[in-house]
């Protein structure tokens, strides 16, 4: 339900990778698990991944008008949390632009850097997800110390956890997360699984703690398909990404790839989560289709 769209070969050829993996990669990077197809970098008449570019740029301006959305709620049920959820998403897809549009030359450190950032929001988009799923349990007050506290303070942990797992493996700090064996392979499995694995981890957890709170604890079934929805949106993004990406790229002719419908889907997955999240929270339950 938030976009996991990250070449990770950003890290992996960096300024200090073997040169026969560098030099071919230098204006290109594919998308997805074994791409065979990559959209060159901007220049020369070349647009870049514009395609996801412009899905991104949209994308950002649909988030800050659900944002606007949100905060006139004022009493609703996990506002801040939620709020604060769609801003680090909003976030995501500025540094989704820049890590994935091939406006940067590979193997340089802006990209790098950019990247690693990138995917320490991925990470830290996961928790925030979660949290949104237990602050909605109502266990604790939303909005207080005794919410944000365990909010932030996650968040900034796996943040930080994978940005310096990022960095470390891009430059080499230690030997503990890379490089490959052998280097060809370009694997790294804590990268793996803190931008893949648990994202889709932590929207399984999320879609079950919500599916409790509407059938158990607020015992209504409308919302249901909201989160559903969202969820399934979610699911085929990924699938698309690492999966038909390489075919989308190579039937164009690499003018796009799967990031541009795996955004756009992402996307689509947010817009649902907010209004499941407005179906459930005190003020919907007035409004006339809830009534009965």
């Amino acid at each position: 339900m938030f976009v996991s769209t990250i070449p990770c070969e950003n890290v992996q050829l960096n300024s200090d990778a073997p040169e026969t993996l560098r030099e071919p990669s230098l204006d290109v990077a594919g998308v997805g698990v074994n791409p065979q197809c990559a959209i060159l970098r901007v220049g020369d008449g070349r647009l870049g991944n514009i395609g996801n570019i412009i899905a991104c740029g949209l994308s950002f301006f649909v988030v800050l008008a659900l944002i606007l959305r949100a905060s006139k709620r004022k009493a609703a049920v996990g506002l801040v949390e939620f709020r604060l959820f769609l801003s680090m998403y909003a976030l995501s897809l500025i540094f989704q632009i820049l890590t994935t549009g091939s406006f940067l030359r590979q193997t340089s450190t802006a990209l790098v850097v950019l990247t690693a950032i990138h995917m320490g929001l991925i990470a830290a988009l996961g928790w925030a997800l979660v949290a949104n799923g237990l602050v909605s349990l109502q266990w604790v007050e939303d909005g207080t110390i005794s919410s944000l506290a365990p909010f932030w303070g996650l968040t900034v942990a796996f943040f930080v956890a994978t940005l310096y797992i990022s960095l470390d493996t891009a430059f080499g700090w230690t030997s503990a997360f890379g490089p490959s064996n052998p280097p060809i392979a370009q694997k790294n499995i804590p990268l793996f699984v803190l931008t893949s694995i648990w994202p889709g981890v932590a929207a399984v957890i999320y879609l079950i703690i919500m599916l409790v709170v509407i059938l158990r604890i607020l015992r209504e079934s409308r919302p249901v398909g909201f989160y559903i929805s969202a969820f399934l949106l979610f699911a085929v993004a990924q699938v698309i990404y690492f999966v038909v990406s390489r075919y989308l790229c190579t039937a164009s002719k690499a003018k796009v790839d799967g990031s541009l419908i795996a955004t756009v889907l992402e996307t689509a997955s947010i817009g649902m989560l907010f209004i499941g999240w407005k179906s459930i929270t005190e003020e919907s339950w007035e409004e006339p289709w809830y009534s009965n």
